[in-house]
C-alpha cells in the first residue's frame, strides 16, 4: 500500500468509529428506555416495535451492550 491508500483506509477507520460510537449511544439510549418502559402503560399502537426493539437488544452481544450502555453512563446492575 502506498501513503495515499494508507492514509485513506486511516480516515475510513477513524469514521467507522465514529459512527459506533453514535450508534452506541443511540442503543444505550434505547436500552434505558426498554428497562424503565411498563409495558402495561405503554400506547397499544407502539406494542410492535417496542417488542422489536427489545428483541434487537437482546440479541446483542453483552459486551457490544455494556459498551452501549457505558456510552449513555447507564448504571448497569
Amino acid at each position: 500500500m502506498n501513503k495515499q491508500e494508507v492514509a485513506l483506509l486511516g480516515r475510513e477507520i477513524e469514521m467507522l468509529m465514529a459512527e459506533r460510537a453514535r450508534l452506541l449511544k443511540v442503543v444505550g439510549a434505547a436500552a434505558v428506555l426498554v428497562a424503565n418502559t411498563d409495558a402495561e402503560n405503554f400506547p397499544e399502537a407502539a406494542l410492535d416495535a417496542a417488542e422489536t426493539l427489545s428483541e434487537a437488544l437482546n440479541a446483542l452481544p453483552e459486551e457490544t451492550l455494556k459498551d452501549a450502555l457505558n456510552s449513555v453512563q447507564a448504571e448497569t446492575e
